[in-house]
């Protein structure tokens, strides 16, 4: 029987519609997604009410109506006029031991046990309780200061117990070994200088504020009790005058503001005490803005500061909240106001504007426009280069006067996404930070609350049609 020989069977080609459809849409889902991740989103942002708190914490330079004065003979001093207080004039202020005697003269004799008053001991606890409130870690140079305000109190205390004691040397010896100083004027005693004493608010600058005085690190000099100054030497000053003031750096805009309203409730941080301070607007002659905050009051309680980090307690600015980022600047045509004709087909503005015709004549057309903003103060309308270009001609609606664009401006604002494209709106913005806006509301050619606007202003161009995110 012979054999057959085997052939293999070729099955048909079968599609399945199912397995089609499902690799199409494996296919568009993969392409979309690689799409997505490699195009930039438009991502909205619903504009609400709220506000804004301006940075108003200031570093600030104090002047005051200081007089220096200087030993008349040298000597070791001693004080006794309590720093901070105010003096009478002729009030003794301090001795001069001219010989250096005075202290050995003194040890040798029997003071006695000396003890301090009940007063006495409230002054100190006052001090105390004053350092401690007002005490910043991040100054700590004035822990200095009061050490040499302790120190003196304390020699002060003991020198007043010793007057008697001094007076009895004298008469004893029969020579005067001590000079007794007293106050020219009437005025508040400090023991320091720093050079800032003649320093007027025209003359503050910014290195000034960073602490330096031609061109030399600021330093404040402290003269502590029973020490040795030679003639000439500043000795004390005397502030004379209650009044005082505090200068302080700001930007223009928001010193214009304040010095409209005359006067801004200030802070001290050093102590949380406030106080209303009278503005006044300074442009200094290094290009800086500052600002001069003058009270009549509290001068004696920041007498040991030349410097000063106040809080100026101003309201919030409240409009319109919308992130920074979303901010832009468009330029556009500017059209005098005569030159618009209100009201239209829709209800929008129109203009006038020159045309040809098939068969080369001219001819004028009514364009319905779109106003982006109207400038009351010089009458001109804003409209946009997809509605006018340069060198058109515009037709006044009664005289048939002539208009040709060209002139430009630029406005500040969003683009609005309520109908599905990127619509400038023109914003005009009360305050601002490193991150939000406070824009002036219900304007007539801007935004108002709950509209949608683009987050990022840089991820779409004018009219670009948007699919929300």
């Amino acid at each position: 029987m012979a054999k057959g020989k085997i052939k293999r069977y070729k099955r048909p080609l079968n599609l399945n519609i199912g397995m089609i459809i499902f690799s199409v849409i494996f296919v568009y889902v993969v392409v979309y997604v690689i799409m997505y991740f490699q195009t930039g989103h438009i991502v909205r942002y619903e504009v609400k009410e709220g506000s804004l708190a301006a940075d108003t914490i200031y570093r600030g330079v104090v002047l005051r109506d200081e007089t220096v004065v200087y030993a008349q003979s040298t000597g070791y001093v001693n004080y006794y006029a309590i720093e901070g207080e105010r003096v009478a004039k002729n009030d003794l202020v301090y001795v001069t031991d001219e010989t250096g005697r005075l202290s050995e003269s003194l040890a040798s004799m029997n003071m006695g046990e000396n003890s301090l008053s009940a007063k006495e001991l409230l002054e100190f606890r006052s001090e105390l309780v004053d350092f401690m409130h007002g005490f910043d870690v991040r100054q700590y140079d004035r822990v200095y200061d009061y050490k040499y305000t302790l120190k003196n109190t304390v020699l002060r205390l003991a020198n007043v117990n010793m007057l008697q004691s001094i007076s009895d040397l004298d008469s004893a010896s029969g020579v005067n070994i001590i000079n007794y100083s007293h106050a020219p004027e009437t005025g508040i005693v400090a023991y320091w200088t720093d050079g800032f004493e003649d320093l007027k608010a025209q003359d503050v600058t910014q290195d000034i504020l960073d602490g330096k005085l031609n061109e030399k690190e600021y330093e404040k000099k402290r003269i502590a009790g029973n020490s040795l100054l030679a003639s000439g030497e500043a000795v004390y000053k005397l502030s004379t005058n209650e009044n005082w003031s505090i200068v302080i750096p700001i930007d223009a805009v928001r010193g214009a503001e304040l010095q409209k309203e005359g006067y801004v409730k200030v802070r001290f941080l050093k102590n949380q005490y406030e106080s209303w301070g009278a503005v006044k607007l300074l442009s200094n002659a290094d290009g800086n803005t500052y600002l001069q905050l003058s009270f009549t009051n509290s001068m004696i309680t920041f007498m040991p500061d030349r410097f000063l980090d106040v809080e100026l307690i101003v309201e919030d600015e409240t409009g319109l909240k919308i992130p920074v980022s979303s901010i832009v600047q468009k330029e556009f045509f500017l059209i005098p106001e005569e030159y618009i004709i209100p009201g239209g087909n829709n209800g929008g503005d129109s203009i006038k504007r020159q045309c040809y015709l098939e068969d080369g004549t001219i001819s004028s057309e009514i364009v319905e426009v779109d106003v982006y903003y109207f400038d009351s103060e010089t009458k001109e309308y804003y409209l946009d280069s997809s509605m006018v270009n340069a060198g058109d001609i515009l037709y006044h609606p009664e005289s048939e006067e002539i208009f040709t664009v060209s002139r430009r401006a630029t406005l500040i604002g969003v683009y609005n996404m309520n109908k599905g494209y990127a619509d400038f709106k023109q914003i005009s913005i009360l305050y601002q930070n490193d991150e939000y806006a406070i824009v002036k509301p219900n304007t007539k050619y801007g935004l108002s609350v709950y509209d949608y606007i683009v987050l990022n202003a840089e991820s779409v161009r004018d009219d670009q049609f948007i699919n929300q995110k």
